[in-house]
């Protein structure tokens, strides 16, 4: 028997879904400020409810307290750094080897170590005490380009859980 095809012309196993590759979309659009893929990127993790324009004003005006307080460098490259320095190496995966859980320390993935510093950053400005959110994100995103704030303290807490168990290294798989 023939495989049957669909109106698209592809098989029942060609239009499986993969999960091991990103399927084909449209793709992100560069932001319309910095013409940059990490801030657009950004602005959708900030957006709540598919409130695009309030996620745009929020980062684009916390560009500009940096622009103003960060004096001899773009805004750009203060939030680029401070993505570069929040991004882990390594994380603990819990596995389960005989009854009893072990937390493995193994290497994060380009992918996962961009998407944990931006929730990292978020949830860390989220928290910080001042009014606006534009504030509160540009001065996290000033401490961590500093090597400061509590996001970089979230990723020495990670690097500090992988380092006290790299004795269970060898389970990894």
């Amino acid at each position: 028997m023939a495989k049957r095809k669909k109106k698209d012309g592809r098989s029942r196993s060609e239009r499986k879904m993969s999960r091991r590759r990103t399927p084909p979309g449209r793709g992100l659009v560069p932001d319309m400020r910095y013409n940059s893929l990490l801030v657009a990127k950004f602005v959708n993790c900030i957006m709540w409810d598919g409130k695009r324009s309030v996620a745009q004003r929020i980062v684009y005006d916390a560009m500009d307290i940096i622009a103003g307080k960060v004096e001899g460098t773009e805004p750009l490259e203060v939030f680029t750094q401070a993505i570069e320095n929040v991004k882990p190496v390594l994380e603990v995966k819990s596995r389960r080897v005989g009854g009893a859980n072990y937390q493995v320390p193994i290497e994060v993935s380009p992918a996962r170590r961009q998407a944990l510093s931006f929730r990292w950053i978020i949830t860390h400005a989220r928290a910080r005490n001042e009014k606006l959110m534009a504030q509160r994100l540009a001065n996290e995103l000033m401490d961590a380009f500093k090597h400061t704030g509590g996001a970089i303290k979230k990723k020495e807490d990670v690097l500090r859980m992988a380092e006290a168990n790299k004795a269970f290294a060898h389970y990894r798989w």
